[in-house]
């Protein structure tokens, strides 16, 4: 007779649960957690996760999250993330992304909790590509800035806790605003004009290939980790290769520079990440081919 496995799960709080990245994270983790996502406005159902609609700017409201839900580690990936936003809006910007994180930071040392921060390759300026951890920052916009403010003040305040740098990532969500990439794959298939930079670089990353890395430095190691693909390609270049996969006959992709296209927020050109460290660790990013043909199937 099999004797039942009462082991209970450990429970991982999530936030930004709602959004790209935090998604995939809940539900990938979803195998070996017991998962408490946080969402703010963007509440979302997802399939054995609990779900907590919390304003995480609110000190009051994000230690009564940590009471209710008592959680074994953390990975914190709730932020303002649109660069533009971030550039007119710092005030409002800096109080999610650098306060709120110091204080998460904060309350999972007084409690021993490992943790994750998701920050960005947007914390360098793009002109001495690929970027290794020990690298000095350098942004050159706002949300960078507040990027660099949250890892140096929640490693002050945390530690043992681990940042893990993503590069731009693609991949799927179940509601099409969420992602970048579907939203340019749909417009494609409409024959809508897509203009894409030719001298924009960047190691792009499978979402489900980051997630998979945040879970895996969990816990397990500390310090600043840089998380992206293999790959040094052009947006515009990863926009051709992706209509050839999906099999998208006469796509509209127009080529032009970043020095053309006015923009809110300053653009770095190449911001290519050295992903060295986290693979002699265990990381093992899928080629941009095999990730773009695993999605031609769902997307």
């Amino acid at each position: 007779m099999k004797q039942k496995n009462n082991k209970k799960k450990r429970r991982l709080l999530v936030t930004g649960a709602s959004g790209f990245l935090g998604w995939n994270i809940c539900t990938i983790a979803h195998k070996s957690w017991d998962v408490f996502g946080v969402a703010f406005y963007n509440s979302i159902d997802i399939v054995g996760i609990n779900i907590n609609v919390v304003d995480l700017t609110d000190y009051s409201g994000l230690k009564q999250l940590f009471v209710d839900v008592v959680p074994d580690a953390v990975v914190h990936a709730a932020a303002a993330a649109n660069t533009s936003y971030c550039q007119v809006n710092q005030t409002e910007s800096h109080k999610i992304n650098v306060d709120t994180s110091i204080n998460i930071a904060g309350l999972c040392m007084e409690r021993s909790i490992p943790l994750v921060f998701v920050s960005t390759d947007m914390v360098f300026d793009g002109l001495a590509a690929p970027y290794k951890e020990d690298d000095p920052v350098c942004p050159i916009n706002v949300y960078g800035e507040q990027k660099v403010l949250a890892e140096n003040g929640m490693l002050k305040r945390c530690p043992e806790m681990v940042v893990c740098r993503t590069s731009i990532m693609f991949g799927y969500h179940p509601e099409r605003s969420r992602s970048w990439f579907q939203k340019n794959v749909e417009a494609m298939r409409m024959h809508q004009d897509v203009q894409l930079f030719v001298d924009e670089y960047r190691t792009f990353l499978s979402v489900r290939d980051a997630a998979s890395g945040i879970l895996l430095a969990l816990g397990n190691i500390s310090g600043i980790l840089h998380l992206s693909g293999d790959e040094r390609v052009s947006r515009y270049d990863f926009a051709r290769l992706a209509s050839g996969i999906f099999h998208i006959d006469n796509a509209r992709l127009i080529p032009c520079r970043v020095a053309d296209v006015p923009v809110t927020a300053p653009r770095a050109k190449d911001l290519s990440l050295d992903n060295s460290q986290a693979k002699a660790f265990g990381f093992m990013p899928s080629s941009i081919v095999i990730e773009l043909e695993a999605l031609s199937g769902i997307i």
